[in-house]
């Protein structure tokens, strides 16, 4: 029955009712020919119809129950193929994911290239007399989220969103373990706060409606906050080594 598996997306609606017809259907025959097998025995009376009829009627009705038996396995045993054929692309799709996740993670550049990056846009600053904001992403997982796979997977989805949400001269960092550094050029403390203001809103999508993590954001700008290169990074060391020290507790 290969044929009725070929099924179009477009005409869901309807196989649909195709199928309601066919229950309907298949319960008038079958009350029908019940009922007329059943009335001599009800009222002792015999049926009007004799002869080759009744036995081809008879033939009838028990062929007619076993193809649709036969039909209904049949479909019992396509659903469950097509149940493990969903639940294969399901895990496939996941491992995908993952992998994507972690591909970004590989290729998002590391503190070091931050304290290189760091010292050229405060010169930068400081010569063009121009504001220069760092802003600070902590990623806490929730306690249900133990496999560091999904770990992995969560930090990637927030490395996407907030991607999203920064201009072409922005620059993003991971400095540990769901800890993230960003550094914003020209940018003064209180656009900062609106960047960080959009990234939340990014980061909440991110995290579902599962809560897969909570955030703390926190923006450092110069000259507002600090006077030199060397006082916002160490704020992005001592955020960077109090998440890997979290880490190692919670492993």
């Amino acid at each position: 029955m290969n044929i009725f598996d070929r099924m179009d997306p477009s005409k869901i609606d309807q196989r649909d009712a195709q199928l309601w017809i066919l229950a309907i259907a298949m319960i008038v025959i079958f009350s029908g020919g019940l009922a007329l097998l059943a009335y001599p025995a009800a009222f002792s009376t015999p049926v009007p119809l004799s002869g080759p009829w009744v036995r081809r009627a008879f033939i009838g009705f028990c062929t007619l129950s076993l193809l649709l038996i036969g039909y209904l396995i049949e479909r019992q045993v396509m659903i469950r193929r097509l149940r493990a054929r969903l639940e294969e692309e399901r895990t496939e799709a996941t491992g995908l994911l993952r992998q994507a996740s972690a591909d970004l993670l590989e290729t998002l550049p590391r503190f070091e290239h931050f304290q290189d990056r760091l010292a050229m846009e405060f010169r930068r600053a400081v010569s063009l007399q121009r504001p220069l904001s760092l802003v600070v992403v902590q990623l806490k997982f929730a306690p249900a989220l133990e496999d560091p796979k999904d770990c992995s997977t969560a930090i990637g989805d927030a490395a996407k969103a907030m991607i999203r949400k920064l201009r072409g001269e922005d620059s993003i960092y991971l400095f540990s373990w769901g800890v993230f550094g960003i550094l914003l050029p020209a940018v003064r403390g209180v656009d900062a706060q609106r960047v960080a203001d959009r990234l939340t809103d990014g980061l909440h999508d991110a995290s579902g409606a599962g809560n897969r993590f909570s955030f703390e954001l926190r923006v450092v700008n110069y000259p507002e906050h600090v006077a030199a290169a060397r006082e916002m990074e160490q704020t992005a060391q001592a955020a960077a080594n109090w998440q890997e020290w979290a880490g190692l507790t919670a492993h």
